[in-house]
């Protein structure tokens, strides 16, 4: 009975959400099963193409969920963040470590050659986002398309990207200046319970943070061992896990580990320390006394709501044939 309750409230939040989503998605132009008709495989092809990438390196996942995340605060959800040149996007700070582009373009390649202009790069980096989550044992949702793709890629514009280093108030504004409040805002951050940072973006948590020692947030416990993977004065390229011990699963790890004081990124252990967010940290965990959420389902429906800012749709755009150039 336990069960058959679960999944009866799993499959009333799905219907609730989609419900949601067609309705955010109406105003904007987009809509489920866009390429019916136009080009009925394109999903298929998108998913197929992230598969066969995954499958030989898997960290493509998170890094194509990151790329759709900082391709949607910047200039909206139009495939801008994959355009080539000196000073686009791409060549930014914050998007310099970011993989999977490949993935794209073989997506793209596909597509051209099953329906030639039809299917946008922004749809593509879309699709595949969701697909990254669903290989990596999270939710699979339905993905509004429709977007179209933009032609303006400014590197100078990617400082609206909330930083690792960033307060929880500068955050909340950044995400409310797109429509997404609080609890979108920790639940997108959720996202990186799959994926890895760079030494570089946290060691100085480690060495010297406040009077000689490091950041009093981190567990004591932890310090030692990231001390070790990430030495003073070390190769800051190496990767580290973001959600330690679960670094390839989408699941509630993540929050878990800020709970205990095992952040990596100082802004994903703000999400704790703030009891502004650190009430959404809990109800996807389910702690006794809060009115929970579940993880998925809500990290699905906030997608929805991030993947349509700024969509380009109808005469908007274009079609780029490739996703690394401007037609």
């Amino acid at each position: 009975m336990k069960g058959a309750y679960t999944n009866l409230r799993f499959f009333l939040a799905m219907t609730v959400m989609l419900a949601m989503a067609a309705a955010l998605v109406q105003a904007q132009g987009t809509r489920v099963g866009f390429y019916a008709r136009t080009c009925p495989r394109a999903e298929s092809i998108v998913r197929s193409a992230v598969q066969s990438h995954f499958r030989s390196n898997p960290n493509i996942a998170p890094g194509l969920l990151r790329m759709h995340f900082h391709d949607c605060f910047v200039q909206g959800c139009d495939a801008s963040i994959l355009i080539d040149g000196p000073n686009t996007e791409k060549t930014a700070p914050p998007n310099r470590l970011l993989r999977g582009y490949e993935v794209i373009d073989d997506a793209k390649t596909q597509l051209e050659a099953a329906c030639p202009g039809v299917v946008s790069c922004a749809d593509i980096l879309t699709l595949a986002a969701r697909d990254s989550v669903f290989l990596t044992r999270g939710i699979n949702w339905a993905v509004p398309t429709g977007r179209r793709d933009g032609r303006v890629s400014l590197a100078s514009d990617t400082t609206i990207l909330p930083g690792f280093r960033e307060s929880i108030d500068s955050q909340k504004q950044k995400f409310a200046a797109f429509g997404l409040n609080t609890q979108d805002l920790v639940a997108l951050v959720g996202g990186h319970t799959i994926g890895t940072s760079a030494c570089q973006l946290f060691s100085y948590r480690l060495y010297n943070f406040t009077n000689g020692g490091p950041d009093p947030t981190i567990s004591p416990a932890v310090v030692p061992q990231l001390q070790a993977l990430c030495p003073q004065n070390g190769d800051g390229s190496r990767r580290i896990d973001l959600d330690t011990g679960s670094a390839n699963r989408f699941d509630t790890s993540f929050f878990a580990n800020l709970r205990n004081g095992r952040g990596i990124l100082e802004s994903d252990q703000k999400l704790w320390t703030d009891p502004s967010t650190r009430t959404f940290v809990q109800r996807f965990l389910g702690e006794k006394g809060s009115r929970p959420l579940n993880f998925n389902v809500e990290f699905a429906r906030s997608m929805v709501k991030m993947s349509n800012i700024g969509v380009k749709t109808g005469t908007n755009g274009e079609i780029r044939r490739i996703c690394s150039a401007i037609n």
